[in-house]
């Protein structure tokens, strides 16, 4: 006879702030029995932590996605590379530097990926990712993440009046990690690059509160302005919002599992030794929101962000 497996309660789940711009640690939890009242704990550190790392996991892809359901509608992944058998699991893509018999068993290898968010080309991006590690290696491969709420915050004013209603359009033509997607060309345009638009400030549909958006950097393109302009304005974005007061890095352990927030997070992972094996599974939902501005949102800043910022100042 089996033993009944009891639902894991919001009892004796803890969250431990992380002192950076954003992040935290969450322990005492069994993400694969959770009632709904751990899942709502869960989920309101989230919103308020931006990045919440879930450790000492052991779950399968089942497991993973039953979870990830839990933030919205379920991305379909598709064959990252040629000969690659598909996976059972349509849910979950495998995040690998690992060859078998030659070919890829996941997507982005061993370089370094540049910061951005997730899947920004299309119309709906995720509202979360889920990342899950099974093999990290012994050094690198860490993921950095960056807190866009305060990094509109802290835009000088001018800038941010100037970017307030401008709008930028995300190329689909290359991955996260530079490579050329197959079935696409070389941008030549940047005016004329597939993907979708979106606005350089975007309201969270939960928090009410605004972010910067930026995306992806390579070949995006504000629109009305001239090439040269646009990238001048989109140089100056990207270095403030990939200043190191606004970051958190992660250090992986087996176990972990990371949820972060795409509407108001960047993210990259720092290159490790290609010789090491690192293997990570992910999974992303969306809301079913597209990106937008509302002018009427919430204009406070977000508790967090401005909690570090004061506890900086106060040292």
């Amino acid at each position: 006879m089996n033993a009944t497996v009891l639902p894991q309660t919001s009892a004796g789940i803890k969250v431990e702030p992380l002192p950076y711009a954003l992040g935290a640690y969450v322990t005492g939890v069994d993400l694969r029995r959770l009632d709904d009242a751990a899942f709502a704990a869960i989920h309101a550190a989230w919103l308020e932590h931006l990045v919440i790392v879930i450790r000492g996991q052991q779950i399968g892809d089942d497991d993973q996605t039953s979870f990830s359901y839990r933030f919205g509608v379920l991305d379909e992944v598709p064959i990252v590379s040629k000969g690659q058998a598909p996976r059972y699991n349509k849910h979950i893509s495998v995040i690998s530097n690992i060859r078998e018999k030659g070919v890829p068993i996941g997507g982005l290898g061993d370089d370094e990926v540049l910061w951005h968010s997730d899947t920004s080309y299309r119309d709906q991006p995720p509202s979360a990712s889920v990342l899950q590690a099974l093999e990290i290696p012994l050094a690198g491969g860490n993921t950095g993440f960056s807190n866009m709420y305060l990094a509109l915050e802290t835009l000088p004013p001018e800038l941010r009046s100037r970017i307030d209603t401008l709008t930028a359009n995300q190329d689909i033509t290359y991955t996260a990690g530079g490579e050329l997607r197959e079935g696409f060309t070389p941008v030549t345009d940047v005016r004329k690059c597939p993907g979708a638009t979106h606005p350089l400030i975007r309201t969270h549909p939960e928090t009410k509160r605004n972010a910067l958006y930026l995306g992806r950097r390579r070949n995006a393109y504000i629109h009305g302005l001239e090439v040269a302009e646009s990238e001048a304005l989109l140089d100056t974005l990207w270095a403030h919002a990939t200043q190191d007061f606004l970051a958190w890095h992660h250090q992986w352990r087996v176990g972990d599992v990371a949820v972060w927030d795409n509407r108001c997070v960047m993210h990259h992972r720092d290159p490790f030794d290609p010789q090491g094996r690192r293997i990570m599974h992910r999974a992303q939902a969306r809301d079913g929101k597209r990106p937008a501005r509302d002018a009427a949102a919430e204009m406070a800043p977000h508790p967090r962000g401005q909690r570090y910022l004061a506890a900086q100042v106060s040292r």
